[in-house]
């Protein structure tokens, strides 16, 4: 597995590698949320004029400063707020539970890299808070004991799957914006995240440190199920899904035009004589 805040690659050894993104069907309504939020602030400040000052901004509390009040409107207004994130918490836990059993259901034996999902907050607040990627993980780990399986976090300094390339066993760093593997000794192109889960699959756990020799063979069948994964998200970006620039797409579901002769937008413009006059295809090249 390599998971990031917002997506998850999947190759096996044996089956078709996935790129898919984390929780792709959970559609918070952030506006109603908003608007939630909002009457709260304004029941707030309606039942407690005293906690603010003469700009709206909230006093400074000491010791003896009064309680904060809370109206009926305004713990009926939070009840509704907490209902809603009630909802969404538990569309994501069954999300988090199918996903889980479709990996459990691959293999057994499950090799990811052990990463900081408090780190991830501080940087990508807004995706982890919404797919939490970290919650799904404690959720593969206990599926995985109760079948009997191994889940292997291999640490990320020792690993460094990002940065290493089996075919000429170097190490070169990369920005979080390159998110292809391709190196000079021929290997790649290949979308990064699904490269690091192809070198994770394959490490061996009494001694998790990529080696050339472990990767030889198994890339002359791989290399084509990697290809074929992000082909299936091109597609889904192609029909409309949303995805992240992490799965190396940056623009998703645009389209460049098929030849230079493909007809274009009438333009108008204002000749000297001053009449319009239409131009609904480009002109040929002149002819020398």
């Amino acid at each position: 597995l390599d998971l990031g805040p917002a997506s998850i690659a999947i190759v096996p050894r044996e089956a078709e590698a996935r790129l898919d993104l984390l929780c792709a069907e959970l559609r918070p309504d952030e506006q109603a949320i908003r608007r939630l939020q909002r009457q709260m602030d304004r029941q707030r400040r309606a039942a407690n004029p005293e906690h603010y000052d003469e700009q709206g901004r909230v006093k400074k509390r000491g010791k003896g400063a009064p309680r904060w009040k809370q109206s009926r409107g305004y713990q009926a207004t939070r009840r509704r707020k907490a209902s809603r994130e009630r909802r969404l918490s538990a569309h994501r836990k069954s999300l988090h539970g199918r996903l889980v059993h479709q990996i459990v259901s691959v293999g057994n034996t499950i090799l990811t890299e052990k990463i900081s999902y408090q780190g991830w907050q501080k940087q990508y607040g807004r995706s982890v808070g919404l797919r939490a990627p970290g919650m799904l993980i404690a959720h593969l780990r206990r599926t995985v004991a109760s079948t009997g399986g191994t889940l292997i976090e291999v640490p990320t300094r020792s690993t460094k799957l990002s940065q290493y390339c089996h075919g000429c066993s170097q190490m070169v760093r990369k920005p979080l914006s390159q998110r292809w593997h391709q190196c000079p000794c021929g290997i790649g192109p290949v979308q990064r995240d699904l490269y690091s889960a192809f070198l994770a699959a394959y490490l061996d756990p009494a001694e998790p440190i990529p080696s050339c020799a472990q990767y030889v063979v198994p890339w002359e069948g791989a290399e084509a199920r990697l290809r074929a994964a992000h082909e299936r998200v091109k597609e889904r970006a192609n029909e409309g899904q949303v995805v992240p620039r992490s799965m190396g797409i940056p623009r998703a579901g645009a389209r460049l035009p098929q030849s230079r002769s493909e007809a274009t937008p009438e333009l108008l413009f204002l000749s000297r004589r001053g009449n319009v006059e239409a131009w609904k295809h480009r002109p040929e090249p002149p002819v020398l």
